[in-house]
């Protein structure tokens, strides 16, 4: 009995440490997880189609993916901040997150414009590989790492119209003078030629060109350009996009907000900024070709560039991109990556997407 005793001891000290951790007070629980709440500013007018509701699109995809421990309020172009502030406005803190395009910040990064859109440059699934695979994000990260910021895609509109005009362009004659709403690369282009452009935020641009204090603009493509009733004020609908093969949707991060999430939920923001750009893609190829078969019912009269007007402005796009190539050394970096990609993507495309799209 005495031996039998002794080898029950270990059993019994085992059953009491089990009843120990069964009845473990509340107050050694679990810590809850931290959560955070972030404010995303835009460069967008409130739930325009595409690019606004992009955005809250992300910040609602977010919010579902980190469970409420990460919650965005996004807040359109004017209500914390104006459009164009949206970069210095993340940079700083006051918001986390932006979400905007660009080449609105040439200004302060002229880098910035080789990630928005490139004349005649890479198309959709072109820009996003050289991003991903291509060392573009690499680079992009570099431009941007002065400010305190990440940039990310959360989007892409796809290729875009050359814009609406109340004049005809016959040939190169009919751009001296022009006034025209067109920012990035491609404003810089019909500068050369002779045109006088404008940057203005979209919300704007309606009213600018009903009243002729513009004669043209481009906005995005026949999605966006619908809902802005653009058709209403100008009769000309130009294409290609030339200008804009492609353009980037970007989600600003401020760098060190982003350090101070855990791994996880850093993860999420990155994984809802591809599912943004992918979702958008999506969204543009849909409603891009129910949007022009109204207006074309509407009346809207499709008018495509001549060429003697796209020889000058791919003449000239080239011009610009070497010089703001040679501006500084991280631009030449840059334009050579993006010539290298381009050049190799050209020949596989001209053997797939180009063939398709003659045939059919």
């Amino acid at each position: 009995m005495r031996l039998r005793s002794l080898l029950l001891l270990p059993l019994l000290a085992l059953g009491l440490i089990g009843c120990k951790d069964d009845s473990a007070p509340a107050d050694q629980a679990a810590a809850p997880a931290q959560t955070f709440h972030w404010k995303m500013v835009t460069t967008w007018p409130k739930n325009a189609p595409g690019t606004g509701t992009a955005a809250e699109r992300l910040a609602e995809r977010v919010n579902a993916m980190s469970a409420g421990r990460l919650t965005i309020k996004v807040y359109a172009a004017g209500e914390l901040v104006p459009a164009l502030e949206v970069f210095d406005a993340v940079s700083r803190g006051t918001a986390e997150l932006g979400h905007g395009t660009p080449y609105y910040w040439k200004g302060k990064v002229p880098a910035a414009q080789f990630f928005g859109a490139v004349p005649f440059g890479l198309s959709t699934l072109e820009m996003n590989a050289w991003l991903n695979k291509g060392g573009g994000q690499a680079l992009w990260d570099e431009a941007y790492a002065p400010f305190g910021l990440k940039p990310l895609t959360a989007g892409n509109s796809t290729m875009q119209m050359g814009g609406w005009f109340n004049k005809e362009i016959n040939s190169l004659a009919d751009i001296k003078g022009l006034k025209i709403r067109m920012p990035g690369l491609g404003g810089e282009v019909w500068n050369r030629l002779g045109a006088t452009t404008v940057v203005m935020p979209g919300g704007e641009i309606f009213t600018a060109l009903q009243t002729g204090a513009i004669d043209a603009t481009d906005w995005v493509s026949p999605y966006n350009d619908l809902a802005f009733g653009l058709q209403k004020a100008a009769r000309y609908y130009y294409y290609p996009g030339w200008q804009e093969p492609q353009s980037v949707l970007e989600l600003l991060i401020n760098q060190k907000a982003f350090d101070a999430l855990p791994a996880d939920l850093q993860a999420i923001v990155t994984e809802a900024a591809r599912a943004a750009t992918q979702d958008m893609m999506d969204d543009y190829v849909y409603h891009n070709a129910l949007a022009l078969d109204e207006l074309k019912k509407s009346g809207t009269l499709l008018k495509r560039f001549p060429d003697e007007v796209l020889q000058a402005m791919q003449n000239e796009s080239e011009q610009v991109l070497g010089e703001l190539a040679a501006q500084s050394e991280l631009n030449g970096r840059i334009w050579a990556s993006m010539q290298a990609f381009q050049a190799l993507a050209t020949s596989m495309q001209a053997l797939s997407e180009k063939e398709l799209y003659d045939w059919r």
